[in-house]
């Protein structure tokens, strides 16, 4: 059963071909939260920690990296994701390529990235690490801006261009932020339009969205899917320890996804380094917080292979935390959460590329 009220998938499965249907009327985003739980006997849940028996299934190791299987696509995936927004900052392309090639050669398959990432090198420098092979062995996603069918038809052209594939595994809409965001990508002439026609083509194989400013946005994604008889596969959204002590994406969102079987996408593990400040938790303890969760990958920026090790090792030493571990960790990092300033892409706008070029988003 899905926690969305009127909508049925029986008849259309995932990916099934866009309908257009009317919408439904929202007027505020406290009024739209109200609507998807309205009259329901569901709750934003305290906590999505996993008992160690709950932690979703390893279906493999690979070079000691636990594999799981992202959503209901039966596609197994690492249990964490080479982040594409730290591939590109190198000076050295050539440093970029081996931190790739080295992820992949030590067990990580899934590869982040986005049409926008440093101006498009970030995809320039993966397709040239993906040669020799190494496509072969990954599986590949990416991200576009545009909102229509004219700006995301463009913009996945030239990713698989610059990607060097004829397939992308997966296309995600990037910074859903805004509320007239999923309007628009539904609306008539939206980016959904193209996104399913490319599919259909072949060009994509699965579709999803990311965004990092709310969880009432996502709701309302979520929602525009449903109400036009479509599901995604994929949800990418902030998770880390600083966003557990918030009524915000782990507790509000995780409930329709794991409902719907979407594959949930963990970003910012680190808050971007942010969490560190105070010294009151390791890499390695947020790693595995997130991991803890029923995610299918956590995806994390490693912008030389010194970090890179960091999280190949958080990955092989993996055990799902217990209650007792994660109250701790809870209770450890409750003060330090007190202070703002952890999560700047949740108030500010330093995050939000798309509101410095709105033209992206056609």
């Amino acid at each position: 059963m899905s926690h969305f009220p009127s909508v049925s998938f029986i008849d259309k499965p995932w990916g099934a071909e866009y309908t257009q249907v009317p919408e439904c009327e929202i007027t505020s985003t406290q009024s739209y939260a109200s609507s998807i739980w309205g009259g329901l006997d569901i709750k934003p849940q305290e906590s999505f920690y996993q008992s160690p028996e709950k932690v979703p299934e390893t279906t493999l190791l690979k070079s000691g990296i636990p594999y799981r299987i992202l959503g209901s696509t039966n596609e197994e995936v690492s249990i964490i994701g080479l982040g594409g927004a730290h591939i590109g900052i190198q000076h050295d392309e050539n440093d970029s390529i081996r931190i790739i090639r080295t992820a992949i050669d030590n067990g990580i398959n899934f590869m982040d990235n986005s049409w926008d990432y440093n101006g498009g090198v970030s995809e320039i420098r993966m397709g040239k690490a993906l040669q020799d092979g190494y496509r072969n062995e990954v599986f590949l996603m990416t991200k576009i801006d545009g909102q229509t069918r004219k700006a995301a038809t463009e913009q996945l052209d030239e990713s698989l261009r610059r990607l060097q594939t004829n397939t992308i595994d997966l296309l995600q809409f990037h910074e859903v932020i805004r509320m007239s965001d999923p309007d628009r990508i539904f609306g008539p002439g939206g980016a959904i339009e193209a996104v399913l026609k490319a599919k259909k083509a072949g060009k994509i194989r699965y579709i999803g969205f990311t965004g990092h400013k709310s969880s009432e946005i996502h709701l309302k994604m979520l929602q525009r899917a449903m109400d036009n008889h479509f599901m995604f596969d994929t949800v990418q959204m902030p998770l880390n320890i600083m966003d557990a002590h918030e009524n915000n994406f782990e507790k509000m969102v995780f409930p329709v996804l794991l409902e719907n079987k979407i594959g949930v996408l963990g970003m910012k593990p680190l808050c971007s380094g942010l969490i560190f400040k105070n010294s009151v938790v390791t890499a390695v303890e947020c790693l595995h917080y997130v991991m803890s969760l029923p995610v299918s990958v956590v995806i994390t920026g490693c912008d030389s292979l010194s970090i890179l090790q960091q999280a190949l090792q958080a990955a092989r030493n993996f055990i799902p935390m217990n209650e007792d571990e994660r109250s701790a960790l809870l209770i450890r990092t409750a003060k330090a959460a007190e202070k703002s300033g952890y999560e700047p892409w949740k108030t500010g706008t330093a995050y939000d590329a798309t509101s410095r070029n709105p033209h992206w988003l056609g």
